[in-house]
């Protein structure tokens, strides 16, 4: 065995000595696209998926109590179930049972400023929106930290996501670590391509993977069926 190859043995050994539980083979998981049966999964770009251990949900901005979340605190909230279904702008849909709490629960504690018309919300991804706080407030907003009475997926924006039934996917942010509180609109990361910055459900056709054939859309906003 060569010099090079013999100190680097031992390196590793030494590591998986003081580590007994690290595996040569682990591997982080890296969260991207693919048709999940069911659901499919979504994001702008491949990234890995957070330790939820240690994430934090940071609320700053123009409010009164600014301040870090952890997800053991966010889930002693008032906590509200609804089934509602995510619309892609793909022509797919897919519907869940998500639990969660309502912007409410959150606001009474950071208090926003009267000053403050939009949330800036940003992933772990480096994905981003802005929601003006109308949308955010509406009792069929919901903050998720579970679906189908489980805890949220990676792949499906853990710990913590939006659901806004009446908004296109990507108003629904996913892997959300910050929340900013504004005084004016921004541009979106899909809007700077041209999607819609309002994002209301339009008029149209739909393939939701749960009926599995095509359906008319005859009212704009939430999905009914």
């Amino acid at each position: 065995m060569k010099r090079r190859q013999f100190l680097k043995y031992v390196g590793i050994t030494g590591l998986l000595a003081l580590y007994p539980k690290l595996s040569l083979s682990e591997k982080k998981k890296i969260l991207k696209n693919y048709d999940k049966e069911g659901f499919y999964v979504r994001f702008y770009k491949p990234f890995e998926a957070l330790d939820i251990k240690n994430w934090k949900l940071t609320v700053s901005g123009l409010c009164k109590n600014p301040r870090s979340f952890d997800l053991n605190f966010l889930k002693s909230l008032k906590k509200t179930i609804q089934v509602s279904r995510m619309k892609c702008v793909e022509c797919w849909s897919a519907k869940a049972k998500w639990g969660g709490f309502r912007a409410k629960e959150l606001f009474d504690i950071v208090k926003p400023k009267n000053e403050a018309k939009y949330l800036y919300v940003y992933s772990a991804d480096d994905y981003y929106e802005y929601i003006p706080i109308e949308v955010i407030s509406h009792p069929r907003t919901l903050f998720v930290y579970e679906m189908n009475d489980a805890p949220l997926p990676d792949e499906h924006g853990a710990p913590l996501r939006l659901i806004i039934p009446s908004k296109y996917g990507y108003k629904n942010v996913k892997t959300i670590i910050k929340l900013e509180f504004i005084e004016k609109d921004g541009v979106g990361y899909w809007s700077q391509f041209g999607y819609s910055r309002d994002a209301t459900i339009q008029k149209g056709r739909d393939f939701p993977l749960d009926i599995g054939k095509t359906v008319e859309i005859k009212e704009e906003g939430e999905l009914k069926y």
